[in-house]
């Protein structure tokens, strides 16, 4: 068992995450790429392989990429940027909230492995859905919470599963998801990707990052990798 490490104060880490969030945003300058079509050529790639694709934002998209990373069925996850009205967005523009976009992940799934279902259940759990644009720290419509439907089924299943969370009570607070239509989907500069895995000692990976996963991998200990 691995000793426990010291956490730093509230304090300290808040202006370490606004520190960090900063850097994120301006601390790297990268061209605008033209990724919406070759990100649909991929799709149509993936669905002629029997491969389906979930998307879905909710919250900074270093910690949905790595919790749903863990998932048996997952063939891939791709961090992007999909929900907005600028093409070609940089994460500096993203950051900015104008661009409309969200940060949200393109998750490439077996079928027959795992169900949309339980993608949408491990979705639910991976971040909080009663926080309005937001995730902690994370604040500005970026970070919203979203579904990305691919058809109507998906659109289907993922409204009626709010409903019913709601109804339930399942949350202290309504679920402020939002159900939209998968429009063009950007990916996000090759820095974004795999980010936990390759940055595990970075702060916000040990201290944003690291509890969700191992909250994530305790409700879906019985499905992991």
């Amino acid at each position: 068992m691995k000793e426990l490490i010291r956490i730093p104060s509230l304090s300290f880490l808040m202006v370490g995450m606004m520190a960090l969030s900063l850097f994120a945003c301006t601390g790297k300058k990268v061209d605008d790429r033209e990724q919406g079509e070759a990100s649909r050529s991929k799709q149509v790639h993936l669905l002629d392989s029997g491969l389906q694709t979930a998307t879905f934002a909710a919250g900074c998209f270093w910690c949905v990429e790595a919790q749903f990373q863990q998932l048996a069925g997952v063939k891939e996850v791709i961090s992007g940027y999909t929900g907005g009205t600028v093409k070609n967005p940089s994460y500096e523009a993203v950051c900015t909230g104008k661009t409309g976009h969200a940060e949200a992940v393109n998750i490439v799934y077996d079928p027959d492995s795992i169900s949309f279902e339980k993608l949408l259940e491990a979705f639910f759990v991976a971040h909080d859905p009663t926080q309005l644009n937001r995730q902690g720290n994370d604040i500005g419509t970026q970070y919203r919470s979203a579904i990305f439907y691919h058809d109507s089924l998906q659109q289907e299943t993922a409204t009626l599963l709010i409903k019913r969370l709601n109804e339930e009570n399942v949350y202290p607070l309504p679920i402020v998801t939002s159900v939209e239509p998968y429009g063009p989907f950007y990916e996000a500069e090759d820095y974004h990707k795999n980010y936990y895995k390759l940055n595990p000692d970075n702060p916000y990976c040990q201290y944003v990052i690291q509890p969700k996963m191992e909250k994530f991998k305790k409700v879906f200990k019985d499905i992991l990798k």
